[in-house]
């Protein structure tokens, strides 16, 4: 039996891809999950412990209305509040730095940092009343090696790195672990949803659309998302997890050459890779 049987844990995008896959796998361990999404519904996967509701985490309101409405949920459940929350929704536009319209960066960062911040914001003070707690948060192998032609989604995902470090160093004197799960290419409906920005006529459009379809390819060739949510479920189990963990062997490496190759090297890979 795990250490975490019985928690209630949050867990954003929950309806599909990784979110979908930790909300199975935490229930089977039996735990009680609240599966939030902006459908609010799940038409693939039920549980006795699944529970889904609908969260908009581009809206103030609606984060802070769902928290509420969970936490009075959780408490009549299992007389306690929720001790963990699991951050994977989000979303990918492709295009280049030069032609991405400025307002689909914004709701990039919007979904994908903010999100997660206004989450936590609106989560914290209820953590901090547990005896422990967890913030896990998806992160990308783009947050640390930024990837042509996703600068912005490769952005959302750096920023997340950085904020993720300073939450775990505020928040440990008061009980609540916080670390990042940095995926890599995974099966999931992600790259259904990511749209490339770009002009017919721009100077990018054939390389960016090469490097695009190199990725989707990459994608439908990656891990499952069960094995993301088993690398989160083994980080939630531990006393005290790392500040960040890469999933599978091959992004394992890739951050070790990281450390140990100059930037130039590693940019020169990347480039031959997708463009």
């Amino acid at each position: 039996m795990g250490s975490n049987m019985g928690r209630n844990i949050i867990i954003t995008g929950a309806t599909s891809g990784i979110g979908l896959s930790c909300a199975k796998l935490f229930c089977e361990k039996g735990n009680y999950v609240f599966g939030v999404s902006r459908s609010g519904t799940c038409s693939t996967y039920s549980h006795t412990h699944f529970y889904t509701s609908v969260m908009d985490v581009t809206d103030d309101k609606s984060v802070v209305d769902s928290i509420h409405t969970i936490q009075k949920h959780a408490i009549t459940l299992t007389s306690s509040g929720i001790d963990m929350v699991i951050h994977c929704a989000g979303y990918g536009i492709a295009g280049s730095a030069e032609d991405t319209p400025i307002e689909r960066v914004i709701e990039q960062f919007d979904t994908n940092y903010f999100g997660v911040l206004r989450v936590n914001s609106a989560l914290l003070p209820l953590l901090r009343e547990q005896e422990k707690s967890t913030v896990i948060v998806i992160g990308s192998i783009a947050g640390k090696i930024s990837i042509p032609f996703q600068s912005h989604y490769s952005a959302t995902k750096y920023a997340l790195e950085s904020y993720v470090d300073a939450l775990r160093m505020e928040s440990k004197p008061y009980g609540v672990k916080a670390t990042i799960v940095e995926a890599g290419d995974t099966v999931t409906p992600f790259n259904k949803s990511r749209t490339y920005y770009g002009p017919p006529s721009s100077l990018y459009r054939e390389v960016g659309m090469k490097s695009v379809a190199k990725m989707e390819k990459d994608e439908a060739n990656g891990y499952s998302p069960d094995k993301v949510a088993a690398v989160v479920y083994k980080v939630s189990e531990k006393k005290n997890p790392p500040p960040r963990v890469a999933v599978g062997i091959s992004y394992k490496l890739l951050m070790l050459l990281k450390r140990v190759l100059p930037d130039r090297i590693i940019e020169k890979i990347i480039s031959m890779m997708y463009t």
